[in-house]
């Protein structure tokens, strides 16, 4: 079997319904996996691109919600990907910006991890753990503190999970998705001179798209990432090398 294969296992891709968490739960079917759509919104369109897959209706914008969502099945891979972002100035971000990202993009990641690596632990197994970071867990940007906070924030907590489980037979790890082809980009995308401004600046010349993402999620949920642990890989272009 390929090292990279993913047959016989089940993962669960949070916010799956469309976008990066889409092409992920596409991608970890054809690698194999049987896959859990975790989101609150209707994941009918991800379902129908997978032979073996289920809905989990779950708000994680509640973020003890996932809390009992691994007593159904065993769970082997645990991708967190649902997020949300608030764009205002620094001096007027509001406290309900603040928590409402930090909220789904941080605390509700750690402790749906939590609650996967119990699940582990409890029947003596193992597994992996790929959370969606971003550019900004390694920059500032502007106009975006609450995002940047919690991404910062997502790539401190892989790298302590990773210290506390990588003896334990759990891998955590993350991705840091460059400039994407989804909705949360379409403004900038449409915007000639905001485009033309970040194309200038990605070495590879192009947007990336949600394939790029997931294929690099599959990796790291594979054997071939078995000594793999406490990364932050950046998927984007070469942005972050120029």
């Amino acid at each position: 079997m390929s090292a990279f294969s993913l047959t016989g296992k089940t993962a669960m891709v949070t916010g799956s319904n469309s976008g990066i968490g889409q092409a992920i739960a596409w991608a970890m079917g054809r690698a194999g996996a049987r896959v859990i759509c975790a989101a609150r919104s209707d994941c009918s369109e991800t379902l129908a691109g997978l032979s073996d897959a289920r809905w989990l209706q779950i708000d994680l914008g509640n973020p003890m919600a996932a809390v009992d969502a691994f007593g159904d099945e065993p769970v082997d891979i645990l991708v967190n990907n649902a997020g949300t972002i608030r764009r205002a100035d620094a001096i007027d971000l509001t406290e309900d910006d603040w928590d409402a990202v930090m909220d789904l993009n941080l605390k509700s990641a750690f402790f749906t991890t939590q609650a996967f690596a119990r699940s582990i632990f409890a029947r003596q197994g193992s597994g992996a753990v790929v959370n969606i970071a971003s550019l900004l867990s390694f920059q500032g940007g502007i106009r975006v503190a609450s995002y940047t906070a919690a991404k910062h924030g997502l790539a401190g907590v892989t790298k302590l999970l990773a210290n506390e489980w990588a003896a334990r037979g759990i891998n955590v790890n993350a991705i840091a998705p460059g400039y994407i082809e989804t909705a949360n980009t379409r403004a900038l995308r449409a915007d000639p001179d905001r485009s033309r401004d970040i194309l200038a600046r990605i070495p590879a010349g192009r947007w990336g798209k949600p394939d790029d993402i997931a294929e690099a999620a599959v990796f790291l949920a594979s054997p071939a990432a078995a000594y793999i642990h406490g990364a932050i890989l950046p998927v984007d272009g070469g942005w972050l090398a120029r």
